[in-house]
């Protein structure tokens, strides 16, 4: 019995752990991400980040049918093995998946290397043929990593993923720049000139740097992996008698895991493809022209959508080192353990989302010219749909947490009914005139609420307890509000001595983070264990003196 509580409670210390080693990469990786988007948004323009974006769109939907649900599936299944002690089954997982994700990243670059020009004309951008062709390799490269991220992340180890990461964004930022610059120096051949040399081969440019930072990613994991084979392998012989599973009975077993959990991201990136499809296409009922509508949907994708996803990276993190460490938890039958982590993935989330999304909103036009500086227009689509950041926080880590407990179809039904809700909006929205493109903003926003809200009550009837939505939810609302009013003011005022926007944003960020920790510390609404997953937690433990 002691045995198996201290398990539990290294399984709980490891997941707060590894939640945020995970974090920290994800943040790094979306700064990364933004430092690519600057140089892409000022060369290629809103048309060009349109060409980008689409093809970007049609290679992620490839991704996430051919292997973006193993990691999770992997890493839930290698974890219950390894709590059982079933070493060795353990790893005959890991060499199973790594035969179908290969052959299944293989299918996927077929698909798209032949397929280019249809998905292309498909999606109403012709240009975006040489964005697919230079992605198509990525995803063979992208699914042999997802295997070996997965199985270090079911042996509660998020080091070999979030370090990959991190290689693997620097590699895609430096490449992405120097191809995307050389592409749109070449000349196409007068037969292949079916459309603007310049913008599409420097988009398909960019994108061939996503596959050399993924394989980068895949190199330094092999690195890793062969560097501590020989302990692995050494644990086998550790393992006690049972009879091992067949390959073909795990192959099952992973892919009855792995399907609901990409039907449920599936579902989403369907939804963005509906968003590439028909949005210009309603627009272009509205009375726009087809350079209009690429235009704002250029300015959509690579501004709107990348600025709102960043907070939510946490999100992420937190939902892919929670799976494995609840199915532990869920093995065990540890209920109160299960709780507790609940609790704190829920708490930590919001923590972070909800002052992100209203510094988002209040500093939209802001921080749209100090990333954007190039092309400052957008900061509306920000101001808007900031709140989507919460609701689709909420969506990811309750998608995770149901994951863990073995509900693995419960976000796929409200991923489902979200985008029930998403596409009539977007069908009836943005053939208005007056709203147009606003119309995919304010359906993300609607499909978000409908589905984090399916999320929530349904692993409230799950695991029996209600969520503490004053402290999830109520106090890190009251507290952004109230540094969203010091950033305002912060902002402003200083507009009136510098005259700087750049100055003025960032200073009025740095106040607003540590105002909204001065808040949420007074009306008590985050607690030592909370913090120590932060930046700098123990030092601000120890600062604000909070209370367990």
């Amino acid at each position: 019995m002691n045995k198996s509580n201290n398990s539990l409670t290294f399984n709980h210390s490891s997941f707060v752990k590894q939640g945020a080693i995970l974090a920290a990469a994800g943040i790094l990786s979306r700064v990364l991400g933004f430092i690519l988007r600057v140089p892409i948004s000022h060369y290629l323009g809103d048309d060009g980040s349109c060409i980008y974006n689409d093809g970007y769109s049609i290679y992620n939907f490839a991704l996430i049918l051919s292997s973006a649900g193993l990691p999770a599936a992997i890493s839930k299944m290698v974890s219950e093995r390894l709590t059982l002690g079933k070493r060795e089954e353990a790893h005959k997982i890991f060499k199973t998946s790594l035969i179908c994700s290969a052959f299944l990243g293989l299918l996927a670059s077929l698909v798209l290397v032949f397929g280019a020009d249809v998905l292309a004309n498909q999606f109403k951008n012709p240009q975006s043929y040489y964005t697919i062709i230079a992605l198509s390799p990525t995803l063979f490269i992208v699914a042999i990593m997802a295997v070996f991220r997965g199985y270090f992340q079911g042996m509660h180890s998020t080091v070999p993923t979030a370090a990959s990461q991190i290689i693997e964004q620097i590699f895609n930022v430096i490449f992405s720049i120097v191809l995307m610059l050389s592409f749109m120096k070449m000349t196409l051949p007068p037969t292949y000139r079916f459309f603007d040399d310049k913008l599409a081969l420097g988009a398909a440019g960019g994108q061939l740097g996503t596959g050399v930072g993924a394989m980068a990613g895949l190199v330094f994991i092999l690195i890793l992996y062969f560097a501590m084979r020989p302990v692995i392998i050494k644990g086998l012989k550790k393992s006690p008698d049972y009879n091992v599973k067949k390959s073909s009975s795990l192959a099952k077993e992973l892919f009855m895991v792995a399907v609901p959990i990409i039907a449920g991201t599936a579902v989403f990136s369907f939804s963005n493809l509906i968003d590439t499809a028909m949005v210009k296409g309603r627009m272009l009922e509205a009375g726009f022209t087809l350079e209009q509508a690429l235009e704002q949907y250029g300015i959509y994708g690579s501004k709107f959508v990348t600025l709102t996803t960043l907070p939510v990276s946490i999100s992420a993190a937190l939902a892919t080192a929670i799976i494995p460490s609840i199915a532990a938890s869920s093995v065990l039958n540890a209920k109160n353990e299960v709780k507790s982590k609940i609790d704190s993935a829920l708490r930590i989330s919001m923590l972070i989302s909800v002052p992100a999304a209203v510094g988002l909103g209040v500093l939209a036009d802001p921080i749209i010219k100090l990333v954007f500086r190039s092309t400052p227009n957008g900061w509306e689509f920000l101001a808007i749909g900031s709140v989507s950041v919460i609701f689709l926080a909420l969506t990811q880590i309750a998608a995770g947490i149901l994951q863990g407990v073995g509900k693995i179809y419960v976000p796929v039904i409200a991923a489902a009914c979200g985008v029930v809700v998403k596409i009539p909006l977007n069908y009836v929205l943005c053939a208005i005139p007056e709203i147009n493109i606003y119309g995919a903003v304010i359906s993300t926003i609607a499909c978000y609420i409908v589905a984090s809200g399916v999320n929530i009550f349904m692993l409230s009837r799950v695991t029996k307890t209600k969520p503490d939505f004053v402290s999830i939810l109520l106090k890190p609302l009251v507290a952004s509000i109230g540094m969203g009013a010091v950033c305002f003011g912060v902002y402003h005022l200083c507009r009136c001595f510098v005259h700087s926007n750049t100055v003025s944003t960032i200073a009025a960020t740095a106040v607003g983070v540590v105002s909204y920790i001065i808040f949420i510390s007074l009306i008590k609404g985050i607690n030592e264990s909370d913090l120590k997953i932060m930046p700098f937690g123990k030092k601000l433990s120890r600062l604000l003196k909070t209370p367990h």
